[in-house]
């Protein structure tokens, strides 16, 4: 059993970049769970288990397409709420849906007896290594919490002061060939 202050976020891995035109580049994050595809699409649209382990909460099912939902980004400086209309719901495959200005595709394939799930997510280029390393350790919780082994939320300012994380997005930096900005995206600063 792990608790949280034990865990410790293992090795930069499972991730790419695909440098898009204009501000945002894509991150594309890949992990492989022990649990079943309709046990990961209950974890990522269901608001219990979103305020789990993802970087926001919802006020509402991101599993129904056309659904309009409220965002509530963890960690911002006061509140930081948007509003999101989930444009893809393909239980138990496919989700998409915008966070912010940022486009969110969740791809979920059975794979052995667990799922492969891939995260495809526009973020502002100076920041990709701070979004990789905030989603390798979401991706972490997401994890334990799935198997029965719940440890909280770590995301935003928290992810930030967490034991590990500068090292996770400094190895995320040097895998895309970028630099490690020198302050917090707008978002999250001073919170």
């Amino acid at each position: 059993m792990i608790d949280r202050e034990r865990y410790t976020p293992g090795p930069a891995s499972g991730a790419r970049i695909r440098k898009d035109e204009g501000a945002n580049w894509t991150l594309i994050l890949v992990r492989e769970l022990r649990h079943s595809p309709e046990k990961v699409w209950e974890a990522i649209t269901d608001p219990a288990h979103l305020r789990e382990w993802a970087p926001f909460e919802a006020d509402g099912s991101l599993g129904t397409a056309g659904r309009t939902v409220k965002l509530t980004t963890v960690g911002a400086p006061g509140p930081h709420i948007t509003e999101t209309r989930v444009t893809r719901a393909d239980a138990p495959k496919l989700l998409e849906y915008g966070w912010g200005n940022n486009d969110m595709r969740w791809e979920l394939e059975a794979f052995g007896a667990g799922t492969r799930l891939t995260l495809l997510a526009s973020i502002d280029r100076r920041f990709i290594s701070w979004g990789a390393a905030g989603w390798h350790i979401c991706f972490d919780v997401l994890d334990l919490l799935l198997g029965g082994t719940p440890i909280g939320r770590i995301a935003g300012r928290g992810n930030m002061k967490f034991d590990g994380w500068q090292r996770l997005q400094a190895e995320y930096a040097r895998m895309f060939g970028t630099e490690t900005p020198n302050s917090p995206p707008q978002a999250v600063q001073n919170s």
